[in-house]
């Protein structure tokens, strides 16, 4: 079963200008574990990529910023199979992790009054991912 991405909030200022040393060489992870899409890109100063997948947009660019100090906040929703509602961050978690997840695999973030089951996902270029799901 495939997660659905609902909502995407960056750390910092911009999801479409997020800083890796090589575009070319982060392509394949974010294809792979995050089941992103090309859907533009530019060998233009500073090279960039438009990654898509379900309603949500990233971009990578080779901008010069810390990845360290970069991400994003990816949102995920319940949905429902045969009557049946299915908790969409397990969905994400096997999807990204390549594995089901233990509740120790996953945590409760509360944010103001709301709350989330959360996890996170660094990626080899450095830049820090929180994927969650309001519970």
């Amino acid at each position: 079963m495939k997660a659905i991405f609902k909502r995407v909030v960056p750390y910092a200022d911009d999801a479409m200008n997020l800083p890796v040393a090589d575009v070319r060489v982060a392509i394949p992870y974010y294809e792979k574990t995050f089941g992103f899409r090309v859907v533009s890109r530019s060998d233009e100063s500073p090279k960039c990529v438009v990654l898509a997948r379900d309603g949500v947009q990233i971009g990578l660019a080779e901008n010069g910023g810390d990845p360290t100090q970069e991400g994003c906040y990816f949102e995920v929703d319940n949905f429902e199979v045969d009557n049946f509602e299915v908790d969409n961050i397990d969905a994400a978690f096997e999807e990204i992790k390549g594995k089901r997840p233990s509740e120790s695999d996953l945590r409760i973030d509360k944010h103001g009054e709301t709350s989330l089951r959360v996890f996170f996902e660094v990626a080899p270029d450095g830049l820090c991912y929180m994927i969650g799901q309001v519970i």
